[in-house]
């Protein structure tokens, strides 16, 4: 009958609509998935535009002199994955801080040491997810912005490379986070957050545990019988890092509040995900088996 057949009609339609459907939806959660506020620089080799990387058990390792002589280096490589910051090289330095590397959150400022050193990052290396942060003005993607188009031309360079760039609404959301823990406008206090901060936030969202190494608290530099520790632990012979620390914490402009930001570190740590394990923090310590 003429009803019968318009609602088989019907059906049909309903069928074509919902299988249209599911394949738009897998589709969508094929491109889509990973962390949106990064995005790969040429994706389209890529399963996924944004960083789709998951760790249960992560180890965030400082370049901080702190590093060095803490024989530290095993335990860092048996974590899930290993998170470095900006250039620090492994090589030379093992049994301090390992010899693994998952993936490293880098500065715009220290680019160009990966540009001068691309045999080691991206040959050796070539495994690592780098992911890129900067301001605006070296990241923008119109063809002005000086840091982005020397990703590009890594990328396209070395095609099996996964690196990624901090979008600008997610810098914007670190200074909110920023502001939110301090009641002060990052911009307004002269202050740049550092790459640790990143590699915090990263790391929060991306490991389901983490610990982390050569880090001190944020009362360290004023207790009076501190020592004298390397900034980096790859340069031995440079500035003391407690003076380091300072100097950033009171200048007017252009300044990391490490100081601040590891206060910052120490409530998070209290909600039981970040653990500062070498050196350890009060009352934090290595979390149970």
């Amino acid at each position: 009958t003429p009803q019968r057949f318009h609602w088989i009609c019907l059906l049909l339609l309903s069928v074509c609509l919902l299988l249209w459907y599911c394949h738009v939806m897998r589709s969508g959660l094929s491109m889509n998935t990973g962390l949106r506020g990064y995005v790969r620089v040429l994706s389209s080799r890529s399963a996924s535009h944004f960083l789709d990387f998951r760790c249960g058990r992560c180890a965030v390792v400082s370049s901080s002199g702190q590093m060095l002589g803490g024989g530290q280096g095993q335990e860092i490589d048996r974590q899930d994955c290993v998170i470095r910051m900006n250039a620090a090289p492994t090589v030379g330095y093992e049994a301090d801080v390992g010899n693994r590397t998952s993936l490293r959150v880098v500065s715009h400022t220290s680019v160009p040491h990966l540009l001068r050193q691309q045999s080691y990052f991206f040959g050796r290396e070539a495994a690592t997810r780098y992911v890129i942060w900067g301001p605006e003005k070296n990241m923008r993607q119109d063809g002005k912005g000086k840091i982005f188009n020397a990703l590009v031309m890594l990328a396209k360079k070395y095609p099996d490379t996964n690196i990624y760039t901090v979008t600008r609404e997610k810098v914007q959301y670190c200074d909110s986070i920023f502001q939110n823990e301090t009641g002060k406008n990052r911009m307004k206090s002269g202050a740049f957050l550092s790459t640790g901060f990143f590699t915090m936030i990263l790391a929060l969202e991306m490991c389901d545990s983490i610990l982390v190494y050569g880090m001190i608290d944020g009362s360290y530099c004023s207790n009076a019988n501190h020592s004298f520790v390397p900034y980096h632990y790859y340069e031995p012979s440079r500035l003391d890092e407690c003076r380091m620390y300072r100097a950033h914490e009171h200048a007017k402009k252009g300044g990391h509040r490490f100081i601040t930001e590891k206060l910052i570190y120490s409530r998070w740590a209290s909600q039981g995900k970040l653990h500062f394990v070498y050196p350890p923090w009060p009352p934090q310590g290595h979390p149970q088996d």
